[in-house]
C-alpha cells in the first residue's frame, strides 16, 4: 500500500492515542501522520478519505495531549482539546478555551511563528486603539521544547475569537456566491483591517479566504493567521498560503518585494471569490481596478479605497441598513 493508505489504516484502525503515539516520540509520529493525511495532500479522489481520517487523528492526539501543562516565564497552561488545524500549525485551546496554544507542526516553521508575533506585537503598539479587535491578541510567544524528540518551536498564545467563522466556510454555505449586499459589509471591515494594519507599518501578506473570520451575528471581521506578514520595506511575502495560489499578486508569486497594494489586491479577491456570479457589473470594474498586474497601479491606500467603496455602494444600494447573516 502507499504511505497514505497505511497512515488511513493505522488511524482508523486505533483505538486509542496509545495506539499511535505511545512509545515512540509521540509529537514526531503526530507530525509525519498529519503531514500524509492532510486534505490539502491527499491523492486524487481520496480527500474524503484524509477528511475522515486527519479528523480523527486530530481527535486522537487531543486525547493524547489532554492534561498537558506548559510552563512559561508568563505562567502555566493546561493543553486542552485541538480546535483548528491551519497552514502551518496546529492551535489547541489553554485556559479553559479562552485562549489558543498555536503550535508549528515542523520546527522549520518557527521563523513564520517569530513574523506574525513580530506583526502582532507592532499591531498593538502602532495601530490605533480603536482598531485593535481586527487582529488576534497575542498574549505571548515563547520557544517550546518537545520533551520527547527534543524538537524546539516557537510557540504563541492568542485570545481565542468566539463566534467567528473563516470565509470558506461562508463560501461553502452559500455555493452560488454570497449576496453582494451582505458581502458588503465584509468587504468594508476587511478594508479597515488592512487599512490598520498598514498605517502600523504591516503588510498582512495571505489575505486570503482561511484567514479571514467573520461573525455573522455582530457583523464582526478579524485577519488571522500573519505568519505571511511584512514589516521592513522591500521584504517579500515568506510562502504562500496552501490551497489560494490563483489568488495572489504577481508580486508575491514573482518574490517581489510587498506592499498595502499586495494585500488591497488580496482583499478584494476574496470579496470577488465569495461573491462569484454574483458579482454586479459595477463592483467587478471596481474589482479590476484593485487587482492590476502592476501594483503601483492599484490603489494603496485602503482608507481611501473604502470611502470610494461607499460611494458605489450607495449608488448601487443606498443608505446603509443593517442586514441579518445566517450561514
Amino acid at each position: 500500500m502507499s504511505g497514505f493508505d497505511d497512515a488511513v489504516t493505522s488511524v482508523l484502525a486505533a483505538r486509542t492515542p496509545g495506539d499511535l503515539f505511545a512509545g515512540v516520540d509521540g509529537g514526531h509520529a503526530y507530525r509525519m501522520l498529519a503531514k500524509v493525511l492532510h486534505p490539502d495532500a491527499a491523492p486524487a479522489g481520496a480527500t474524503a478519505t484524509a477528511t475522515q481520517a486527519f479528523a480523527r487523528l486530530a481527535d486522537l492526539w487531543a486525547a493524547h495531549r489532554d492534561g498537558t501543562t506548559m510552563v512559561t516565564r508568563r505562567g502555566t497552561y493546561r493543553v486542552g482539546p485541538l480546535r483548528y488545524t491551519g497552514d502551518l500549525a496546529d492551535l489547541y485551546e489553554v485556559d479553559g478555551g479562552t485562549a489558543l496554544l498555536k503550535l508549528p507542526r515542523h520546527p522549520a516553521d518557527s521563523d513564520l511563528m517569530r513574523r506574525e508575533a513580530q506583526a502582532l506585537t507592532r499591531l498593538r503598539s502602532h495601530g490605533e486603539t480603536r482598531h485593535h479587535a481586527y487582529a488576534p491578541r497575542l498574549i505571548e510567544s515563547f520557544t517550546h521544547r518537545d520533551p520527547a524528540g527534543g524538537d524546539r518551536r516557537t510557540a504563541t498564545v492568542l485570545a481565542h475569537q468566539a463566534g467567528f467563522v473563516d470565509l470558506a466556510r461562508v463560501r461553502q454555505s452559500y455555493p452560488d456566491g454570497v449576496d453582494p449586499r451582505d458581502a458588503a459589509w465584509m468587504w468594508r471591515r476587511l478594508l479597515v483591517a488592512v487599512g490598520y494594519a498598514h498605517r502600523a507599518g504591516v503588510v498582512h501578506g495571505a489575505v486570503v479566504p482561511g484567514h479571514v473570520l467573520i461573525h455573522p451575528d455582530e457583523h464582526g471581521l478579524v485577519l488571522v493567521d500573519w505568519c505571511y506578514s511584512v514589516t521592513e520595506p522591500g521584504q517579500t511575502v515568506p510562502a504562500l498560503a496552501a490551497g489560494y495560489h490563483d489568488l495572489y499578486p504577481p508580486e508575491v508569486t514573482g518574490k517581489l518585494p510587498a506592499g498595502p497594494a499586495t494585500d488591497i489586491h488580496l482583499a478584494t479577491r476574496c470579496m470577488t471569490w465569495l461573491m462569484g456570479e454574483r458579482t454586479p457589473p459595477a463592483l467587478a470594474r471596481f474589482a479590476r481596478g484593485c487587482t492590476l498586474p502592476d501594483p503601483n497601479t492599484r490603489p494603496h491606500d485602503a482608507w481611501r479605497l473604502l470611502a470610494e467603496l461607499d460611494e458605489l455602494l450607495d449608488k448601487l444600494y443606498g443608505p446603509r441598513t443593517f442586514r441579518p447573516f445566517t450561514l
